[in-house]
């Protein structure tokens, strides 16, 4: 009831600015009125503010709200920034401060700090339960990257979007389509807005979110390489992020996401002359780059692939009250129907840009996207089993073939 959202918050509220304004007008002295006066203005700010976080459903709990406004990650086990050289060394050390029984039954979440290039953040990794059960001991698993909006942070994935639990939900009458979920820190901080784009001559942080994660999860964890059995999803600019990325680097996901995304970049805030912290500033990075900006546009690039480009698999949502939202849906639907047998597109009813929407469709998204990596990783597995099956046999006939036919020594 007294929660973010709760009806008692708000009556609260207003029955302590009522309070405040009856004492403004029945205190004699100047003093008291101007103090109640001041005091008024905290229940109305805080008012406005609960208001807001209600139209976009976004903080629900105020234990989600402190934990992501205040860096709450910082409880979140971290695994050292070096990683392990190794997935079996990943796996022992993890194992060292998990208790295998604990996290077969609901997985593990923790972080680690990624650099690449000029870009060092962190990101949140989740394991899921099979990672820790036997029968999935030597299974490389497919992963998912979750890309989140702003201003935002890899921690609004856990707090705020319930990813873990929606995503247990799935497993436990799918368990064959576990994943690992990626989280990367797209922006840097909640100040910025970068998009997921090349900056030219600024912060490189497409090559970030689409290269160096994927690639240092992949040799972290028992994961597959990037491509096919990779997913990428998104909601706002992540959700923009993820259609971008998708067509620009179609071969490292099998499939891709979109949740109430944009389909042409905005305005950027990048941090002052491009250093990490700097001050953020608003910008058109793309302004005098048009073939830059062609290229990260998704609604104008996808016109520019061949009709026989393989892409990955398209899933779309957004909030049935947004027209704007609807309407990016549909046209870019449209164009991808051109390139792909079927694009699903969920219309989430009374909703518009905000969490509960992204929340509802994130469920069936990823109902619609782990059986299809599941498949892809189960594939890519049997490859690697036939070309490995196929050295052995070459190796087995070379040495067959040199003990019929030995070389004599020259006399």
């Amino acid at each position: 009831m007294f929660e973010p959202q709760g009806t008692g918050l708000f009556l609260l509220l207003m029955v302590v600015f009522a309070g405040l304004l009856v004492w403004v007008a029945v205190a004699k002295q100047v003093v008291f009125r101007v103090l109640a006066a001041c005091l008024a203005f905290l229940p109305a700010m805080v008012f406005g503010v609960a208001a807001v976080n209600k139209f976009y459903d976004y903080y629900q709990t105020w234990g989600g709200m402190i934990s992501d406004l205040t860096g709450g990650g910082n409880a979140i086990p971290k695994y050292p920034a070096g990683g392990a050289d190794s997935s079996k060394q990943f796996d022992k050390d993890i194992g060292k401060v998990t208790s295998s029984a604990e996290e077969a039954e609901v997985g593990y979440l923790f972080q680690t700090t990624i650099t690449g290039g000029h870009i060092t953040r962190d990101v949140y990794v989740y394991l899921p339960p099979q990672y820790f059960q036997k029968q999935y001991a030597h299974y490389r698993f497919p992963a998912i990257e979750l890309l989140h909006g702003s201003p935002g942070d890899p921690e609004a994935w856990v707090a705020v979007m319930g990813i873990i639990p929606t995503f247990l939900n799935l497993l436990e009458a799918h368990p064959g389509d576990a994943a690992v979920l990626v989280m990367p820190d797209t922006d840097g901080g909640l100040q910025y807005g970068l998009q997921c784009l090349n900056n030219p001559g600024g912060i490189q942080d497409m090559t970030f979110v689409d290269k160096d994660v994927p690639y240092f999860i992949a040799r972290l964890a028992r994961v597959q390489p990037p491509g096919r059995a990779w997913g990428l999803a998104g909601y706002s600019e992540g959700g923009y992020c993820t259609a971008n990325i998708a067509l620009q680097d179609p071969n490292a996901y099998g499939a891709a996401g979109v949740m109430s995304g944009y389909f042409a970049p905005i305005a950027s805030q990048v941090p002052e002359h491009n250093k990490p912290g700097g001050t953020p500033e608003t910008v058109n990075v793309f302004a005098g780059h048009p073939a830059l900006l062609l290229k990260n546009s998704p609604q104008r690039y996808i016109r520019q692939l061949p009709i026989s480009a393989v892409l990955p698999n398209f899933w779309l949502a957004a909030g049935g009250t947004d027209r704007s939202d609807v309407t990016a849906a549909v046209l870019f639907r449209g164009l991808l129907l051109t390139r792909v047998p079927n694009v699903p597109l969920r219309i989430i009813p009374g909703g518009g840009h905000q969490a509960s929407v992204w929340r509802a469709a994130l469920g069936p998204m990823l109902d619609w996207m782990t059986p299809q990596l599941a498949a892809n990783a189960a594939r890519a597995d049997a490859n690697l089993a036939r070309a490995a099956a196929k050295r052995a046999a070459a190796e087995r006939a070379a040495k067959e073939k040199k003990k019929a036919h030995p070389v004599r020594p020259g006399k």
